[in-house]
């Protein structure tokens, strides 16, 4: 037996995490249970992460996290518990399937059957945000070899335990040459490690148009944390609903379950809401952990009641449904299917209690790091980028030049147009005329633009790395 931590949650949640565990109980899940209470109940009582110490000891111990919808109240500095979850946890892997029911659920596209993988941890969702004029903040996205290279193989090893033929990945990689450039170089790396599994790469804008329109083309799809939080709701939309949809957040030692919707506070209490989501979310978790026979039954007979006609108010269509049903009844429907086979749908039958194996990052030798430059970020006011060039070639020894002054990225010196919308956020790169750049020489730089009365407001070291150059070019360099 295993013994897994559960939340019923707010709103709706007892009711669907209730219609969830009979299910479980029934189909034989080898499960104990340990209940904790998170949400709105929490925060309100003055924690502002929604979740006890007690809470957290509980789901650590148990490393295995089933949790229903939970309401954050407006205002008071509240934060999101599933973000919390996901970076205290280490749960670097979010997994989300979209896969269409037609003709029993409404849908445009009826033979989509694809999953989105997206890294979890990092990239604008690290939230560091500062303001740094008047009239500019900025929010740093930042990408690590080991969360690319723990996303991308996660995905490659999901493709091959569960024999899905392709794996995509999705980036900016044309504009952000560094960061997206990095998810992609670590993906054609690790993609050569899996001949047998078809890769390919997309640009995110066009490769979000072509999932909207043409989702059956994709299977497997890896991809940064923002791009990957739009998309699979996307997805899960245009597959039919939200609601139906369950995901995965996976770690090295923990993970959490859950339905992707909210708590829906309305619906509570009324006997109607769908527990599609997260009975979904626990077959997801019965693979996870092994036991992957109790998860195809209960997806079998899940599939068999969708195809029956027996749905919930938010899917129940005349002409197609049989019945509308609540949400016990529901839950009582599937439980007389366990055992059963859809007909029409696609049955589960090449079941895998085989588990994917998540290898801990091996961090790589250090390579030669030299520095070459520097960036000065500058506060200033005046209109004419000219007059800060003299002001700043003035001040600087002969061993140091500056070669570009960008706004919001765009190179307006030298040689730039006057057509160019300037802020009062500027950034000055500085290069040392040989081969390398002294601390000491920025520290002097600094130094030396205090006594300008330049308000620097930020500096970022240039540096080469094993000889290549790690850093931008300002756009129009």
């Amino acid at each position: 037996m295993k013994t897994i931590t559960i939340a019923k949650g707010d709103g709706i949640g007892p009711e669907i995490m209730d219609a969830t565990l009979q299910i479980l109980n029934a189909a034989g899940a080898q499960l104990n249970y340990e209940e904790i209470e998170v949400g709105e109940k929490v925060y309100l009582s003055g924690n502002t992460s929604g979740i006890s110490d007690e809470s957290w000891d509980t789901i650590r111990r148990n490393k295995i996290f089933l949790k229903a919808p939970i309401t954050t109240p407006q205002g008071g500095g509240y934060k999101s518990l599933n973000v919390t979850t996901r970076k205290f946890l280490g749960l670097f892997s979010n997994v989300r399937p979209c896969k269409s029911y037609h003709p029993f659920v409404a849908t445009k596209h009826p033979v989509m059957d694809m999953v989105i993988i997206r890294e979890n941890e990092e990239d604008l969702y690290a939230g560091i945000e500062h303001q740094q004029t008047d009239e500019v903040v900025q929010c740093l996205k930042l990408i690590s070899r080991p969360g690319c290279e723990k996303i991308v193989r996660y995905a490659f090893e999901y493709a091959r335990v569960n024999n899905r033929k392709k794996v995509t990945c999705f980036t900016k990689d044309n504009i952000m040459k560094q960061t997206d450039g990095l998810f992609h170089q670590v993906f054609d790396e690790i993609a050569k490690e899996y001949p047998e599994i078809e890769n390919e790469h997309w640009i995110i804008d066009i490769g979000a148009a072509k999932m909207a329109d043409q989702p059956e083309v994709f299977d497997v799809i890896v991809m940064p944390n923002l791009y990957g939080d739009i998309l699979s709701d996307i997805a899960a939309q245009i597959s039919g609903s939200v609601g139906m949809a369950g995901s995965s957040n996976i770690g090295e030692s923990c993970a959490m379950f859950e339905a992707i919707h909210g708590s829906a506070p309305r619906r509570a209490g009324q006997n109607l809401a769908n527990p599609s989501g997260l009975i979904n979310g626990a077959i997801l978790m019965l693979k996870h952990i092994g036991q992957g026979e109790v998860a195809a039954k209960i997806e079998n007979a899940w599939l068999k009641t969708i195809e029956e006609g027996y749905h919930t108010y938010d899917i129940y269509q005349e002409g197609i449904s049989v019945e509308k049903l609540g949400t016990k009844e529901f839950a009582q429907k599937i439980i007389q299917n366990l055992g059963e086979l859809p007909s029409t749908l696609k049955a589960i039958t090449d079941v895998k209690n085989e588990t994917i194996k998540i290898l801990p990052y091996q961090r790589k030798p250090n390579k030669e790091k030299t520095l070459v430059g520097v960036d000065l970020f500058v506060h200033w006011n005046g209109l004419d980028v000219n007059n800060l060039a003299e002001k700043i070639n003035t001040k600087i020894n002969s061993d140091i030049e500056l070669s570009m002054i960008t706004n919001r990225g765009i190179k307006v010196w030298p040689n730039g147009f006057e057509e160019t919308f300037c802020t009062d956020h500027w950034r000055c790169r500085f290069k040392s005329k040989s081969q390398s750049m002294k601390n000491s020489e920025i520290i002097e730089l600094l130094n030396t633009m205090l006594v300008s009365h330049l308000d620097i407001i930020k500096t970022e070291n240039l540096y080469h790395f094993d000889g290549k150059q790690a850093y931008s070019m300002g756009q129009g360099q």
